[in-house]
């Protein structure tokens, strides 16, 4: 077993978090976030191309160069079907949709526009209700835990708004994605936590959280670092699509790693936890 005095570092890297926190929280209030087309709504096109060479990149191209705002395009069935979404721009005016059924023609060849919708935002209050997680663990624990959650998104979102990142549904399942990470990194020291708490009843909280975070770093290591190499090839090689996904749930492994030891256990310490916390609990 490793003997890393990880909690000779808690107060410096606590301090650390505060400072990323609070500049992230000013970049998130002041800047905000850029929504994409899921959040702001807008039309959505489905279309057919005569020409098999034409690929996303390539169609995505030719409407960036319309100025339709943000735009989306994924493929749909066979292999000349896309969809396509972008910001309203007076999308009920019938020419407008020739127009740019015209401009896409001449850029690409031949398309066939199959089908033109409106479509409203399709995020709403209930996706943040999904972010709410009951645990089962004593309420010190669940104080731990649900604030390295808040660390851990709160300090995603911020670097998202700092380098104006676009935010789509996609980046919203990588956030309830770190949410379950963070999570689970964290209940599997708490486990340990509450194991060596009755185990080792003269050994203080401060030095207790160490050897648990020790004597199940082999198993954070593995998992964060299998991981991350697998997002690390989604976001080099998986396409212009997946790379805000890939790279919110690379930030969220990071920050859900880093939490898990740095958040969460000092929240133990300063509660004082002990064994006597653990024994009331179970009697009640």
């Amino acid at each position: 077993m490793s003997n890393i005095s990880f909690n000779k570092f808690y107060r410096k890297f606590n301090i650390l978090s505060l400072i990323l926190i609070v500049i992230s929280l000013v970049f998130l209030i002041f800047k905000g976030l850029n929504y994409g087309v899921d959040f702001k709504g807008g039309t959505l096109i489905e279309l057919r191309t005569t020409d098999k060479t034409n690929n996303i990149s390539l169609i995505r191209d030719s409407f960036n160069q319309m100025n339709l705002g943000d735009v989306s395009v994924k493929k749909f069935g066979n292999e000349t079907d896309f969809i396509v979404k972008f910001e309203k721009q007076n999308s009920n005016d019938p020419e407008f949709i020739k127009n740019i059924q015209n401009k896409l023609s001449s850029s690409i060849g031949d398309v066939d526009f199959r089908r033109v919708e409106n479509v409203g935002p399709k995020v709403s209050s209930e996706l943040l209700k999904s972010g709410i997680i009951a645990i089962r663990f004593e309420w010190q624990f669940s104080l731990g835990a649900i604030l390295a959650i808040f660390h851990d998104v709160i300090i995603t979102l911020g670097i998202f708004s700092i380098f104006s990142l676009e935010i789509n549904l996609s980046i919203v399942a990588a956030v309830l994605t770190i949410v379950g990470y963070s999570m689970n990194d964290t209940v599997v020291i708490f486990d340990r936590v509450r194991e060596n708490l009755r185990k080792y009843s003269d050994i203080k909280i401060f030095d207790l959280t160490n050897i648990s975070i020790n004597e199940t770093l082999s198993r954070t290591i593995i998992t964060s670092v299998t991981t991350l190499l697998a997002l690390f090839s989604i976001y080099l090689f998986g396409g212009e699509i997946l790379k805000g996904f890939s790279l919110a749930m690379i930030l969220g492994v990071v920050f859900g790693t880093y939490s898990s030891i740095y958040i969460a256990n000092p929240i133990l310490v300063a509660l004082n936890v002990s064994q006597r916390t653990i024994v009331k609990e179970e009697k009640d």
